[in-house]
This record gives structure tokens, C-alpha cells and sequence, in this order.
């Protein structure tokens, strides 16, 4: 059984829509900037991906702004685009064919952390009734379910930036035991007072103050990344159950899975993305020979860098295949960053090019990466790679393959 990705959806700091976002991402055009939501001079972050051009009203309810947060409002824009996207009209569906499988790394920070406030200064009968369920990291596989009709099997997974990608994993095992059409992917954003203080706390937040060198993943001058909001949401579909419905088109199959988890530290055992790239590997029924590009994780902190650029020589050897890290122009979305890596692959696959990492100049060499750079590089492309980390040691890959032409 063949599942295949048959709509997308993208809200991204650099472009909402998918048109926009992959021209941006061609173009090495930069969405980092200062943060603008509150005053961050007193921190020794001051970047990041914001979206700054998404009016809510204009694409979300009215009866859901008082319950959503911004991460949720963004969610429910980007499935109901890859619904439309996939042709995918769910009124004309059966809704217990119908999943939604979304990852989430932060929660709905800016909601509850107002309603804290609230809580803290006016007491608790000024605090929100939707404090029960807007800040609960499954709420935007909860709303969109309940916005699109969807009673199928559903799930919500938290795995930090490896999230989104295992969400989508766990979307075409829904689907291969029966789902016909399943939503999946992730949308995060933590870019309120506390939101930033958690993510400053991790220690691998730049503290740059250029956008265009404040994230550099694999450069010589490495020093953490950029955070910021956002990510994509896709259709994934069962092949024969598309063109059921009439839907012939797809971005591209997805075609192999796997997760790990790193071993604790002073171990002695090798971290596991390694363990990752082969797994999906061999769930796709491919060899590293058969791979043609690596979307890596990039997490622009010197010892993760050079720890993927070992793993990524160790399957495909050195410079054995073009890696790209695009995520530069958007920061690291957290569980909306590998759907979008996600979105970036299919595209590249369909018309034969692969993205720069914008920004990077200079990579070291004992890292043996064939890594992409300054200008978008044509090339004859069949089959990507799509890597993930998350803090405390998950690692996520998934293989994506370019779909066969309709006869």
C-alpha cells in the first residue's frame, strides 16, 4: 500500500501559503528578525521566525478566536489549505474515514499564559473556561477534527523538533491499518514573555543579532539557532483510496519511517540518528545510493552539527550526497519544522532542485558534507531524506519519493 501526500498546507515565518514559502526558499530569503510581541532588550536572544503578515480573523472563525491560541489559529489555516490543496471536501467523506495526527512541542503558551495572569492579578473568575483545553498540546488535533468533521483514528505526539516528523509516521501507520485519509504534521509558537524565557533556558539559543548570521547550522561560525512559529500540516491519503475519489495528483509518497532514541549520556553507545536513516531506509526498501538529497536537521550548535555530519558520512559516505538545510530562512519551528522540511523535499522533487542553506559560507572540512550552498543546485531527483532531533534524544527520519507519472 502506497501513502501518498496529496495536499499541503504552509504557515511560515517567510511565506503563508506554499507558493510563497517555497519561492522564498529559492531565493535564500531570510524570515528572522526582532522579536516585536513584547521587549526582549533584556534577554540575550533577541531573534526570531515570527509571522507577521497573518490576520487571524480573516482565515479562522469568529466563534474560535476567544477559545484558540496563535499556534492553534495557525493550525486550523494550515489543514483547511491542504484540504483544499488535496480536493478533499470532508462533507463528502465518510468522517469516521477521516484522522487528524498532529505533533506539538510547546503547547498553547500565549493563551495560558494570559490566563494565568488573569488568574494571578484579578483571580480565578476572570480566568478563560478554554484555559481547560487551549493550552493542551493535542488541541490542535482536537479542533481540527471538530472544525472538518474528522472522527477517525487521531493521536497528538510530543517529541520536540523530531514531533513532526514522527507524526506523520504515525499517520501512514493509521492510514496502512485503515484510515483512508489522514491530516498530519505540526505547528508551534512560543513567542510570548514566557514562551522566549523557556526557549532562551536550553542554552542553544543564538545570540546573534544579524538575521542573515544568527543561524548557521554546519558554518564554521556555528552558535545555536533561531527559534520561530509555525510549520505545515499535509494530507496523507492510502493511493487507492485518492483515486477513488478522483484524486490522480500527489506530491510524492511516503515511503519509509523510523525513530529512535539516543542512549544516555556516558554511555558509551553512539547516538541513534544513524540507527534513524537506516531504519527508514529499510522501511522504504532503499540503499543510501538511492537517496538524492538530505534535508538535515541542522541544529546550528557546533557538537550536534559535527555528531549529524558524522552520521549522515557513516550512511552515504564522505560528500556522498547533497545535504540542504532551508530551515534558515524560516528558525527551527520546533514540531512544525520536519512537516515543512517535509513540504520543501516534495517540491524539490517535483521540479528537480534543491534549496541553499542561506547564510552558511564556510563549513569545516573534517564534516565531509556535501552541504548546498548560495544558490538553489539543479539536479535529477527521485528520492529525499528528511531528518529530525529533538531535545533529550529523539531522532526522526522519513524517506520521501517522488510519485510516478499518470499514464
Amino acid at each position: 500500500m502506497s501513502v501518498l501526500v496529496t495536499g499541503v498546507g504552509v504557515v511560515a515565518p517567510n511565506g503563508l501559503g506554499l507558493e510563497p514559502y517555497w519561492a522564498s526558499v529559492l531565493a535564500g530569503r531570510i524570515g528572522l528578525g526582532p522579536v516585536t510581541r513584547f521587549d526582549v532588550s533584556r534577554y540575550p536572544a533577541t531573534l526570531a521566525g515570527q509571522i507577521d503578515d497573518f490576520h487571524a480573523p480573516d482565515h479562522v472563525p469568529g466563534r474560535l478566536l476567544p477559545q484558540t491560541d496563535p499556534s492553534t489559529r495557525l493550525a486550523l489555516t494550515a489543514a483547511a489549505w491542504a484540504l483544499q490543496d488535496a480536493k478533499a471536501d470532508p462533507e463528502s467523506l465518510t468522517d469516521y474515514d477521516m484522522g487528524v495526527v498532529t505533533a506539538n512541542a510547546c503547547g498553547g503558551f500565549d493563551f495560558t499564559h494570559r490566563e494565568f495572569r488573569k488568574l494571578w492579578t484579578e483571580g480565578p473568575k476572570s480566568v478563560s473556561v478554554y484555559e481547560s483545553f487551549a493550552w493542551f498540546y493535542a488541541v490542535n488535533t482536537g479542533q481540527i477534527s471538530i472544525r472538518h468533521g474528522m472522527r477517525g483514528p487521531s493521536s497528538a505526539l510530543v517529541a520536540e523538533q523530531a514531533g513532526g516528523l514522527d507524526a506523520l509516521g504515525h499517520a501512514r501507520r493509521t492510514i496502512r491499518r485503515g484510515t483512508p485519509l489522514v491530516v498530519s504534521g505540526g505547528v508551534d509558537s512560543a513567542l510570548d514573555p514566557w514562551g522566549w524565557v523557556s526557549q532562551v533556558a536550553s542554552g542553544r539559543i543564538s545570540t546573534a543579532t544579524d538575521p542573515e548570521r544568527a543561524y548557521l547550522p554546519f558554518d564554521e561560525q556555528a552558535a545555536g539557532y533561531v527559534p520561530g512559529e509555525g510549520g505545515a500540516l499535509l494530507v496523507l491519503e492510502d493511493s487507492e483510496a485518492a483515486e477513488a475519489r478522483g484524486r490522480h495528483e500527489a506530491y510524492g509518497e511516503l515511503a519509509g519511517c523510523a525513530s529512535t532514541f539516543d542512549p544516555p549520556p556516558g554511555s558509551g553507545r553512539p547516538p541513534g540518528l544513524e540507527r534513524a536513516i537506516r531504519l527508514a531506509l529499510a522501511d522504504a526498501g532503499l540503499g543510501p545510493e538511492d537517496v538524492d538529497v538530505v534535508f538535515a536537521d541542522g541544529a546550528g550548535v557546533p557538537e550536534l552539527d559535527a555528531a549529524e555530519a558524522r552520521a549522515i558520512g557513516q550512511v552515504f559516505g564522505s560528500h556522498g550526497v547533497p545535504v540542504t538545510v532551508p530551515k534558515t530562512t524560516t528558525g527551527r519551528l520546533y514540531s512544525g519544522g520536519g512537516p515543512l522540511d517535509v513540504v520543501t523535499a516534495l517540491m524539490s522533487l517535483r521540479e528537480g532542485v534543491i534549496p541553499p542553506t542561506a547564510g552558511v559560507r564556510s563549513v569545516p572540512r573534517e564534516y565531509g558534507i556535501d552541504l548546498v550552498l548560495g544558490a538553489p543546485r539543479t539536479a535529477p531527483l527521485r528520492t529525499a531524506l528528511v531528518l529530525a532531533r529533538g531535545r533529550w534524544g529523539f531522532n526522526s527520519a522519513v524517506v520521501l519519493r517522488r510519485p510516478e507519472p499518470t499514464p
